[in-house]
């Protein structure tokens, strides 16, 4: 009985300390993990970080140079002490200090002390990587994860899904060789007429014709003709080369941000001001190419989301429910009791990334995220996204089903700023240290 107690103890001790590491580290203090540290709040000293930064009508400072950091050193012993403690003691244990750490997240998030010097030095540091021979991607994704300068994101994004090689006496070469291989791809399957269409193609394409005005219907540029057109280009091709999963809605939402971020190579200032009928058809070419390439690499690391019953998101589903289950009970008893099942809400999330979730201005910021994380991304959504859920595990807990329904739909995020996505984002690597090398947490 009284090893039981000392190894009762002993537990206690190590997952307390952890949660002082991470209170430590939201503070500032440098010890093993990675955590997000800083927000901006004054803008960079060099002006040519705004010039080819499209603003979505947000100040410099909330659009800017990663917001935050993230300490660069390994995993410590304190981080995997805390993925090993018993379950129900941490499920127990872990509710009643969040709000703790968010209070003091959240100070230091509003702190400008050392925030100008940060961003100049992270600037430095990108600047220092994409100069060499050959890049590390390694490197650049432990530097992107906390967010990439704007101007920088267009040539950072190609090389983190692969479409760019790292080498950069090759990089020119190849990507010449791609757009005109995505040229091809469209003379060959979309510039055709109906008739040499199979009916399961004509029905895809009004399918796409469809939903490409629907897309980000809040920002004005997407209601462009011409976006539109492009959009409808990239997402068929894109459908024609992939017949296992062919075109699934919600795949128009995740061509977005490659479109935004490729124009912003040629087009400035507030995006619902930007004409695409301002560039050339050579240049329109060459960015709807870029944008078909790299939705085709993201997607290639999440098959499953879009084939017949779409069974990875379906997966991941399942994971998020059991992972909320374990962080904050309380709700999830409240969620079960009054029958509301994760599907009902999770799906669309895992199907369109949360770009329907949150304002668009905050997409790409997400999405330097996504893009560092590389193949583990999908497992990391899961964090993602339980963080993001238990933003309001307070309100939710209040309310009755068909309330939590229409709150869920219609998530009070138009307001939010950088600081609120640097919090998911901070709970969501916390939680992916204790949890995720302890897959018996998980476990049903």
């Amino acid at each position: 009985m009284e090893n039981n107690d000392n190894s009762s103890s002993s537990l206690d001790s190590r997952f307390n300390q952890t949660l002082k590491n991470v209170q430590g580290l939201l503070k500032g203090r440098s010890i093993p993990g990675k955590i997000l540290l800083t927000r901006r709040t004054d803008p960079p000293e060099d002006p040519g970080l705004q010039e080819q930064s499209p603003s979505f009508g947000r100040s410099l400072s909330e659009n800017d140079v990663g917001t935050s950091d993230r300490i660069d050193v390994s995993r410590g012993a304190e981080a995997r002490s805390a993925s090993k403690v018993n379950n129900n003691s941490t499920a127990n244990k872990l509710k009643p200090v969040l709000s703790n750490i968010e209070t003091t997240s959240k100070d230091v998030l509003k702190s400008p002390m050392g925030a100008r010097s940060t961003d100049s030095t992270r600037v430095m540091k990108f600047t220092k990587e994409l100069s060499t021979t050959t890049v590390i991607l390694e490197r650049l994704r432990e530097l992107a994860w906390s967010g990439v300068p704007p101007y920088m994101r267009p040539t950072i994004w190609r090389l983190l899904l692969g479409y760019a090689p790292p080498n950069s006496d090759r990089r020119e070469g190849v990507l010449r060789r791609k757009r005109l291989e995505y040229l091809d791809s469209v003379a060959q399957f979309y510039d055709i007429p109906d008739t040499e269409r199979s009916d399961d193609e004509v029905n895809m394409l009004r399918q796409i014709s469809v939903d490409c005005p629907r897309t980000v219907p809040d920002v004005t540029f997407f209601q462009q003709e011409q976006v539109q057109k492009s959009l409808e280009r990239i997402l068929y091709t894109w459908a024609i080369r992939h017949p296992a999963s062919g075109y699934v809605q919600g795949i128009n939402d995740l061509a977005t941000p490659f479109l935004v971020v490729f124009l912003s190579e040629h087009l400035q200032g507030d995006i619902n001001n930007w004409s695409i009928s301002d560039l050339s058809p050579d240049k329109i070419s060459d960015i709807e190419a870029d944008c078909y390439w790299c939705l085709s690499k993201l997607l290639d690391g999440m098959q499953d989301h879009y084939t017949f019953a779409q069974p990875g998101i379906q997966r991941l589903v399942f994971k998020l429910k059991e992972l909320v289950r374990r962080i904050d009970e309380p709700v999830s008893r409240h969620m079960e009791e009054h029958g509301l099942e994760f599907l009902q809400f999770a799906f669309r999330w895992f199907n369109c990334l949360l770009i329907r979730e949150i304002p668009f201005h905050l997409v790409t910021r997400l999405w330097d995220t996504y893009l560092a994380e590389g193949d583990a991304l999908p497992d990391f959504l899961v964090y993602i996204y339980a963080s993001f859920l238990l933003t309001w595990s307070d309100k939710l807990q209040k309310l009755d089903f068909q309330e939590m329904v229409m709150f869920l739909q219609h998530l009070p995020t138009h307001n939010w700023t950088h600081q609120e996505l640097e919090m998911v984002l901070s709970r969501a690597y916390m939680w992916h240290s204790m949890f995720n090398s302890s897959p018996s947490h998980l476990a049903s």
